[in-house]
This record gives structure tokens, C-alpha cells and sequence, in this order.
């Protein structure tokens, strides 16, 4: 490829006009076109670069394809495309630009469950005045309790970052626990994150998950699903757990074993739990996990925004940038590892 050749890129997304014109402004080398709801197979033929939200095409329909970037962070939906075969199409993933609106959320839930708000919207409803309002709404102070996070990618480093704002005590674990600072082509938008990785007391490998938590009163999943994080939070690590532990899952529903969960839950092996993630979505109607009163349940939305769009064009413009100047780009598909 010259450096004055054209580039043919779609976007199968339903970017307005302003998101489509910020792309194409990028360089007059990107001849960009939207096509959504569908993709006409005329398209295909000439596509060097694909923004998408659903469609794969398989590789024979795609001769100059050279880049899949993705408008979520997951990657399981495209692991199962034939695309992936080309091991020439490099696959780029959305992670980082939820990191903000994720790791408020999880702030959201530590002081939902350390302030008691279930109970006192249930108080509420009730219409009720609690005479021992003193014995049941008494927090513990945010600096005197640990957070523990499980993975360190760019979700965690900025949770770190606001719970180490609150005085709190942070611990993580991480696959390669010896490389604390966070990788090049990791995205982050700027002034987010802990980008040094120094913030935490202690960085655990993967194999000391269960010693972590057992420290911990919040703990939080983040790391992506693959075959070696499925089922990572197990029986063995709720039974690790204090009993005023709660755990935060705004993962993948497949890294916690939701039937240990469940059981920990009824039987009050640990104080509660926030989900916004499950093995099965949507939750089924006759999962335990609805009629709990410790569990606060969210449906797969913690990393929603109203500007998401606008997010997203950010982290792609960056990706864009990348690829012209012949850069690695962010969030490229390690086919062997699988994230």
C-alpha cells in the first residue's frame, strides 16, 4: 500500500453525520462510507477497513480487508466469525473507552451496599420510619476497607484510581504480575487509569486470586473471558471471601461460577453482590439470583453512556491515526491468547 493510495472504509454503524464527517476529515486518503442497517455485498470487494457492531463478513468476500475494528470491548461474539481465520485482518476491540463510566458504576455499588440504599428504598416503600436507623444504617469508612481487583486492564487501573482517591487500600491481580506499568497499545483515554501501575499495595498473580480476596471487602471482576479465566471466581475463592465481602462482577457472567455465587449468596458466606453480567442473558425469570435481597442486579449496562458514540469515534480516530503512520494499533485480537 502507497502512502497516496486510497483506503476503503465502512462503517456498519449508525454513527450521525457529525461522528461519519469527524472520520473522514481524518485524511483525504480514507473514503469512508456508513452502511446500516445492512451491508450491501457489493461493499465487501473493496473494504480495507470495517468499523462494525454485528456484521463479519467470511474471508473469501474480503480480499483487501486488513482491519476489523470492533464498537464493544468483548470479543467473544467475533472469536466465533470466520474472519478470524485471516490471520492477515488484524481485530481491534472497544476496551478502554468504557473505563470511566464502568468504574463509576462500581463506585456506585460499593457505596451503594457500604450506605445500605437497598434498604432504604425498601424503607421507603414501606413508608416505613426504621426506629434502629442508627444500628442499620451505620458505613464503615471507604478509607479503612480494601478493594481488590481482579485483573488490572483499564477498567481497574481507573477504579484504582478513584477508590485510592477515598483513601481505600488497593489490591489486583495480574496475569504477568512483574509488568506493573500498562501496556503501549492499551487504550486509555487521557488522564484516566493508573498508567504507571503504582497505585496498588500489592499486584497478585492469577494463581493467588484466593489469597487476594480473602483480604478484601470489595471485589471486583474485570478481567475478559477466555478459557483460562472461565469459572476464575470459584467455590474455592467465595469460600476465601470475608463475610462482609461483596463481590462486583462487570466482566462476563462466564468468569464467575454463578451456581458457587448463588449458593455463597443464600447462605450468607458473603455480604452481597452487584451484577451487571451473567452466564445466561438475559437473566432468566427463574434465576435465585432476582429474589435475593443481597444482590443488586443490572442489565449488562454499566459501561452505557449517552455520548458512547462519540466515545467511540475517539478511541477509532486514535486506531485510524495508528494505522496510518504504520503504528500497532490499540487493542489488537491475540489470537493465541484470546483477548
Amino acid at each position: 500500500m502507497s502512502d497516496n493510495e486510497k483506503i476503503n472504509v465502512v462503517l456498519a454503524i449508525d454513527f450521525d453525520e457529525s461522528l461519519v464527517q469527524r472520520i473522514k476529515d481524518v485524511s483525504p486518503r480514507l473514503n469512508v462510507v456508513q452502511h446500516f442497517p445492512d451491508v450491501p455485498q457489493s461493499a465487501w470487494a473493496t473494504t480495507e477497513i470495517l468499523y462494525t457492531v454485528r456484521h463479519y463478513p467470511n474471508p473469501d468476500e474480503v480480499p483487501h480487508l486488513r482491519w476489523i475494528q470492533l464498537n464493544s470491548a468483548g470479543l467473544e461474539r467475533v472469536l466465533e466469525q470466520r474472519i478470524v481465520q485471516a490471520e492477515d485482518v488484524a481485530i481491534t476491540s472497544a476496551s478502554g473507552m468504557h473505563a470511566t463510566q464502568i468504574a463509576n458504576y462500581c463506585v456506585m455499588m460499593m457505596l451503594a451496599f457500604n450506605y445500605r440504599l437497598p434498604r432504604m428504598i425498601d424503607l421507603q416503600k414501606k413508608h416505613t420510619w426504621a426506629d434502629n436507623r442508627y444500628e442499620i444504617f451505620s458505613p464503615t469508612d471507604m478509607h479503612k476497607q480494601t478493594l481488590g481487583l481482579v485483573g488490572y486492564g483499564s477498567i481497574a487501573r481507573e477504579l484504582a484510581r478513584l477508590a485510592h482517591a477515598m483513601g481505600m487500600k488497593v489490591l489486583a491481580t495480574k496475569r504477568d504480575a512483574m509488568k506493573t506499568a500498562e501496556n503501549e497499545t492499551d487504550y486509555s483515554p487521557e488522564g484516566t487509569g493508573d498508567p504507571d501501575g503504582t497505585i496498588p499495595e500489592r499486584i497478585y498473580p492469577g494463581e493467588a486470586l484466593a489469597g487476594m480476596a480473602s483480604e478484601c471487602d470489595y471485589l471486583v471482576v474485570t478481567v475478559p473471558l477466555t478459557d483460562q479465566t472461565r469459572h476464575m471466581v470459584n467455590e474455592r475463592v467465595l469460600e476465601s471471601m470475608k463475610k462482609n465481602a461483596v463481590l462486583i462482577n462487570i466482566a462476563r457472567g462466564g468468569v464467575v461460577d454463578e451456581k458457587a455465587l448463588i449458593t455463597a449468596l443464600s447462605q450468607k458466606k458473603i455480604r452481597g453482590a452487584a451484577l451487571d453480567v451473567f452466564e445466561e442473558e438475559p437473566l432468566p425469570a427463574t434465576s435465585p439470583l432476582w429474589q435475593m435481597d443481597n444482590v443488586i442486579i443490572s442489565p449488562h449496562v454499566s459501561g452505557n453512556t449517552d455520548n458512547y458514540h462519540e466515545k467511540a469515534v475517539d478511541l477509532f480516530i486514535a486506531n485510524l491515526n495508528r494505522y496510518l503512520e504504520k503504528k500497532p494499533l490499540y487493542n489488537q485480537l491475540n489470537r493465541d491468547a484470546g483477548y
